[in-house]
C-alpha cells in the first residue's frame, strides 16, 4: 500500500485550466517526467531545491479546487510552489491584443496563464538538446538521458513510470561517447556540461528580473537567445520571452496576423508595441492553433532513429 503523501488543497481566484497551464511544460507525448491519467490527473516528476517530489495535480472545477499531493524530500517545496506553478504569479494585467485575431483568441482562452516552475537547470536541460533538431530527435533524446541517468519518482511515481531529471552532478560526469549514444552532438552535450557546472548559481537566477537572468544565461556557452528564451518561459513564467530563431514563430505569427511569413527582424519590429508582454502575441497565436499552410519537403530524421520521416513542423529552433 502507498504510503500517503503531503496534501494541499488551493482555490485559484480565476478559474485556472490546470491540466493545459502544466502541458507547457511537457516535453513531448512520450516525456518521462510527467503522466496523465485516466482520472484526469496530471503527475510530475522534477528536482526540487530540496530534492526529487512526485507531485500529482487533480482539478475539481465543481468545488473550485486543485487538490495536489506530494511524495519525496522535496513534497514540501513542490506544494508551497503549486500557485505559481499553475500561473498564479502570471497577469494579463496591461496587455491589449491590438489586433481582432489576438483578441479573438483571448476571448477564447480567457484563463490562459504563464507557469513558473522556478527550476531553471529542468528547463535548461531539455531545451538544450532540442537546439536545431527535430522534434521527433529532441524528445527521444530527453528520453534516454532521463531513462539512463535519471531515478525513477519517489513513492507512487515509480509504479507510474515516472522519472526524474538527473542531478547537475551526474551530468557533469556523462562522458562525451555516453552523450553520442544518447543521440546529443557534442555542441550540445557540452553545452549541458558546462551548465552543469555552474548549476547552483543558475537556479538563483529564477529570483532575477528576467532581463537580466537572460543575460546571465547568454553568457555561457551554446545558450543564445532562443534557448533562454524558451527557459524563461517555463521557469520564470517570463510574458516577454520571444523565442526567435525558432524555426517556425516568426513565419506563423506573420501569417497569421499579417497573411505574409515574418523573418525574426520583421517579427521584432512587428512585436515592439507589446512590450514588455511581447510573449503572448505568439502563444495567442498558438492558442488559436493558427499557422501557415506547411507545404515544404518533409524532413527525414537522422540515420540513427527509428521511423518515418519527420514533417519540419516538427523542427526546433536555434542555440
Amino acid at each position: 500500500m502507498t504510503q500517503a503523501g503531503a496534501t494541499r488543497v488551493w482555490r485559484p481566484d480565476w478559474p485556472c485550466p490546470a491540466g493545459a497551464v502544466l502541458g507547457q511544460q511537457r516535453r513531448g507525448g512520450g516525456d518521462p517526467t510527467m503522466r496523465r491519467d485516466d482520472a484526469g490527473r496530471t503527475w510530475r516528476g522534477s528536482r526540487t531545491p530540496l530534492g526529487p517530489a512526485t507531485l500529482v495535480v487533480e482539478p475539481r472545477p465543481a468545488d473550485g479546487a486543485i487538490h495536489a499531493e506530494a511524495w519525496g524530500p522535496g513534497a514540501d517545496w513542490a506544494l508551497e510552489t503549486l500557485p505559481a506553478l499553475l500561473g498564479a504569479a502570471d497577469s494579463w494585467e496591461g496587455f491589449e491584443p491590438r489586433h481582432p485575431v489576438l483578441a479573438d483568441a483571448w476571448r477564447r482562452h480567457p484563463h490562459a496563464r504563464l507557469g513558473r516552475t522556478g527550476l531553471l537547470m529542468e528547463s535548461l536541460v531539455p531545451t538544450i538538446i532540442e537546439q536545431k533538431v527535430t522534434g521527433q530527435e529532441a524528445f527521444a533524446g530527453f528520453r534516454m538521458l532521463v531513462h539512463r541517468f535519471g531515478e525513477r519518482a519517489p513513492g507512487p511515481g515509480a509504479d507510474r513510470h515516472l522519472w526524474v531529471q538527473p542531478a547537475a552532478d551526474v551530468l557533469r560526469t556523462i562522458p562525451s561517447w555516453e552523450w553520442l549514444r544518447l543521440h546529443v552532438d557534442p555542441a550540445r552535450s557540452r553545452a549541458i556540461v558546462t551548465a552543469s557546472r555552474v548549476a547552483d548559481s543558475l537556479e538563483r537566477l529564477v529570483d532575477l528580473a528576467p532581463d537580466d537572468a537572460d543575460r546571465r544565461l547568454r553568457s555561457l556557452p551554446g545558450i543564445g537567445v532562443w534557448t533562454s528564451a524558451e527557459v524563461r518561459q517555463r521557469a520564470l513564467g517570463d510574458p516577454d520571452a520571444v523565442s526567435f530563431g525558432d524555426y517556425h514563430v516568426a513565419k506563423d505569427v506573420g501569417w497569421a496576423l499579417t497573411g505574409t511569413p515574418f523573418d525574426d527582424d520583421e517579427l521584432a519590429a512587428y512585436l515592439e508595441p507589446w512590450r514588455p508582454q511581447r510573449g503572448r502575441v505568439p502563444a495567442l497565436v498558438a492558442l488559436a492553433r493558427l499557422h501557415r499552410p506547411r507545404h515544404g519537403a518533409r524532413m527525414a530524421p537522422r540515420g540513427h532513429l527509428p521511423g518515418g520521416s519527420v514533417s519540419p513542423g516538427q523542427r526546433r529552433g536555434g542555440t
